[in-house]
């Protein structure tokens, strides 16, 4: 049945009631927040919208037979800015010898053109990347550079992995020393550590010891080597360019942008390598049924990218329409929260035959931090970015479609922007199921006690947010849009269920390093997850029933 709510009886939305998160306690966030608290007794930093949505890791590239690799390394980065903006590294290879500049910031920031001309040769990787901003940042930004006794290797990785933990006990035993807590430092002890021969050959050995997420490439001397886990969570495609430079990225519109033909994903399981003999493939590891990540299409790439063989743009269109047919409701007008629930509220608009409109302004130009005003404003985080359109809403039935609703927190503040600015009813459509359950696969979510839909059905929502209806996409209705791929699909998020079952705790996106906190991991209070205990089929009937 659909996940419905609708408000039966008028009554005043008292925006004094309280949800416990620990969205204020998010290290993740864009911005810096004063510790004050807001007229609502929360910090600013439980009100900023980006503090509400799921969080991409980061976005990798790697190109080789191009004289000017790094530039077009470069181009390709800021097409996938969108994945990652707390820093960005490049990693060329000119006369056998690996050169690294990395930093802080997004891709412009980062990269002048004399830095640029300090990377020759033909063949690079690149990285963005998005995790906590904390003074010794810089020393986890990617991609990875080590020595070992074969020669150098450097690594750019898309994801996490579930048994990090466990490998790097492991290794610290045996006396490796890490210099810091991203996973990704783990391949490459574990590559140092082999002794198989060729390179090919120590990657796929480091790969059978790693579960979980990861889509990696990899620069040596003379290869390029692009491998991605067996089940394929996170996507890698493949490219050329006119001149024959092979090329891999995280999306398609990364090869659009440098114009590099789209060819193919680099499959799950498989390690692609590129040297001057050309392209060879092999796929030595298990073959499991594939589970791509759904969020790929709900909210992380960008709507003119086609990921896992389908157009993001058709995705989020289809999912609207969804919505509308099975969830109408009578309105004046259609607007969506920019940018990423636009397509899918052009899709609802032109199925219920209800004109679309910019309702809310985004701004692109907020900073990483801003001025307080000594007189509180009420929401001052969600209005920084988002502006209402009281030509657009005032005195009309309001539907507002945005992408998910992970704790709820920025939802109310957006339907109380709306009715602020006139809007007579506010109707929240949601174009991905509710999310009950962490994530552990390159996506940085909350832990399951922090999502609203793990805790509250959908009137409970509705309320708490103060929509005078609320809708999200049912979980049946996506699984019939995608056909036969729907079983290639991981849906852990919204169910519970996880492809890949984590043992013990499993560390956040975030590095605990970039906060400059050292010592024994165990005692880092917040970077760690709980091991996954599975979420009772209850919980999802209860939701989808509503």
């Amino acid at each position: 049945m659909l996940s419905l709510a609708t408000k039966t009886l008028p009554k005043p939305y008292n925006h004094h009631r309280t949800l416990t998160t620990c969205a204020s306690k998010n290290p993740l966030t864009d911005v810096v927040y004063s510790d004050q608290p807001d007229p609502d007794g929360r910090s600013f930093g439980s009100y900023f919208d980006d503090d509400d949505k799921p969080r991409e890791e980061c976005g990798v590239v790697g190109i080789y037979g191009d004289s000017e690799a790094s530039r077009l390394c470069y181009l390709a980065l800021h097409a996938l800015q969108h994945r990652g903006q707390e820093g960005a590294g490049i990693v060329c290879v000119n006369d056998n010898v690996l050169k690294s500049i990395t930093g802080v910031g997004l891709v412009s920031d980062v990269f002048s053109e004399s830095k640029l001309d300090q990377l020759p040769g033909d063949l690079a990787i690149g990285h963005v990347r998005y995790s906590t901003a904390g003074a010794s940042m810089l020393k986890n930004v990617q991609p990875f550079v080590a020595s070992y006794r074969f020669g150098s290797v450097g690594v750019a990785h898309n994801g996490n992995l579930v048994n990090y933990k466990q490998l790097r006990g492991e290794l610290e035993e045996n006396g490796s020393i890490f210099n810091t807590s991203s996973d990704t430092e783990v391949v490459l002890h574990l590559i140092a550590i082999s002794k198989a021969r060729p390179f090919l050959l120590r990657i796929v050995e480091a790969c059978e010891k790693i579960e979980g997420a990861y889509s990696m490439v990899f620069a040596t001397e003379d290869k390029l080597v692009a491998v991605r886990d067996p089940y394929g969570f996170r996507p890698l495609v493949m490219g050329r360019r006119s001149n024959g430079a092979v090329v891999f990225a995280s999306e398609t519109c990364a090869l659009d942008l440098i114009e590099a033909t789209y060819e193919r994903e680099v499959l799950p399981g498989e390690v692609v390598v590129v040297d001057k003999e050309g392209v060879q493939s092999i796929c030595l590891m298990p073959h499991p049924e594939p589970k791509s990540c759904i969020f790929e299409h709900i909210y992380f790439a960008l709507p003119n990218s086609v990921v896992f063989g389908r157009s993001v743009y058709e995705s989020r269109r289809a999912f609207g329409e969804i919505l509308a047919t099975e969830a109408p409701v009578e309105c004046d007008v259609v607007i969506a929260v920019p940018d990423s629930g636009v397509v899918a509220a052009l899709g609802y608009a032109a199925k219920a035959g209800v004109p679309f409109q910019q309702g809310l302004i985004r701004s692109h130009y907020v900073g990483r931090t801003f001025i307080e005003p000594s007189q509180k404003i009420r929401d001052f985080g969600v209005k920084l970015k988002l502006s209402p359109v009281r030509a657009v809403l005032e005195g009309k039935r309001v539907v507002v479609v945005d992408d998910s609703i992970v704790r709820g927190t920025t939802s109310s503040k957006i339907v109380r922007l709306l009715k602020e600015a006139g809007a007579k009813e506010v109707h929240m459509r949601i174009a991905s199921p509710p999310i009950i359950a962490s994530c552990y696969y390159g996506v940085d979510t909350p832990s399951s006690d922090e999502l609203i839909s793990n805790r509250m059905n959908v009137e409970e929502i509705r309320e708490y947010i103060g929509s005078d209806s609320l809708a999200f996409l049912p979980i049946e209705s996506l699984n019939r849009l995608l056909g036969e791929d729907s079983k290639s699909f991981c849906y852990a998020c919204f169910s519970g269920d996880y492809p890949v079952e984590p043992t013990g705790k499993v560390k956040r996106i975030g590095d605990f390093m970039d906060d400059g906190l050292s010592g024994d991991m165990d005692s880092i209070d917040g970077g760690w997850l709980p091991a996954s205990s599975r979420v009772r089929k209850t919980i999802v009937n209860e939701v989808r029933t509503i």
